[in-house]
């Protein structure tokens, strides 16, 4: 699975909790992960020494005071490992001076990068059914609370009502702070819930996922209170037809980044190019965002397994936004959109 010759370490010490989450089962909060050619060693406080020991898949070690970096420090020492490779993007600065400090003479340590989040991408059977089921739950919430929604209702209060819905159909928590935007609030692409209320004649964007035995699910729907005039609704059919197109071109073998073109070249025939201003998509699991990007620039090769988002978007300043957004299964001939909510243009 790692090749650590290829690598040049010894070993590598594994510090992000949806790494080791992944490689041991393990759900605590706090733990580090040693990896050699021929062992694991997971290292937790005795707050989940039952947790461990009922979830681990490997050695657990309790280190029972201090931090757990000196515990992998000690045990690198007792196995006489030399040049020990970490996760950059992971261990902050803290804990890297710690752990350097405590090293044995002779040890150094490596900044690697996305080895276990590469290896993350391509899903088994098992995290496919979990994310199947996420973005199911996912759908059941919005649909339950899409009846409640009218003029005079808050965004904040409409967001908690996704988030209890979620919990209601069985999700564990929202995988990501959920959006409510109306009106002019759904230009922003990550607008934060206010108490602005809902007003008639106006989009409401709605971006949510739910998080269901540790997958997550993503998605965006945008609806319309009293009739949407002829812009909002040019709007809406333009940005539909950018993320039927992406989604077209969704197949394993085809880069990200051609993904992302056929959504670009959608708006720009609509003259919305430039009101497009984030990726069209990103892989999810474990966590919300994670590898490939679907974005301009990113070679990565889908492959079939993967689980990416499709999520064009148009925001005008003064006056809206439109996002539309599916949860995705990449396969050899194609892909399977996960999400079973509508995208017809709703008007409540």
């Amino acid at each position: 699975m790692i090749d650590f010759a290829e690598l040049k370490v010894d070993a590598l010490l594994v510090s992000g909790l949806s790494n080791v989450r992944y490689l041991t089962g393990f759900t605590g909060s706090n733990a580090l992960l040693l990896l050699t050619p021929k062992s694991e060693t997971l290292f937790t406080d005795p707050r989940y020494t039952i947790q461990a020991s009922e979830e681990c898949r490997c050695p657990v070690q309790i280190v029972k005071a201090g931090s757990l970096f000196i515990g992998a420090a000690r045990t690198i020492g007792r196995k006489r490992l030399k040049k020990i490779g970490f996760e950059k993007a992971r261990l902050e600065y803290e804990g890297y001076e710690l752990l350097k400090d405590q090293l044995p003479l002779g040890a150094s340590l490596k900044p690697l990068s996305g080895i276990i989040e590469n290896l993350r991408m391509i899903k088994t059977q098992d995290e496919i059914a979990r994310i199947r089921r996420s973005v199911l739950t996912n759908s059941e919430a919005f649909s339950s609370t899409l009846a409640l929604i009218k003029p005079g209702t808050s965004e904040s209060d409409l967001a908690a009502e996704l988030e209890y819905q979620m919990r209601l159909h069985g999700a564990e928590k929202p995988s990501f702070e959920t959006i409510v935007a109306a009106g002019m609030h759904s230009a922003l692409p990550h607008a934060r819930p206010t108490q602005e209320k809902v007003a008639p004649n106006q989009p409401l964007l709605i971006d949510m996922g739910a998080t269901q035995n540790g997958y997550t699910s993503d998605m965006t729907r945008t609806v319309f209170i009293g009739r949407p005039d002829k812009r909002a609704k040019s709007m809406y059919e333009a940005v539909l037809e950018a993320q039927l197109a992406a989604i077209s071109a969704v197949r394993a073998g085809v880069t990200a980044e051609q993904v992302d073109r056929q959504a670009r070249q959608m708006l720009k025939a609509r003259g919305l190019e430039k009101e497009f201003v984030h990726s069209t998509g990103h892989g999810l699991g474990l966590e919300i965002h994670e590898r490939p990007r679907i974005g301009k620039r990113d070679k990565t090769r889908l492959a079939s397994g993967m689980v990416i988002t499709i999520e064009p978007g148009a925001y005008v300043r003064g006056f809206g936004g439109v996002r539309i957004e599916d949860t995705v299964l990449v396969t050899n001939n194609g892909c399977e959109v996960l999400t079973p909510t509508s995208k017809d243009l709703t008007v409540l």
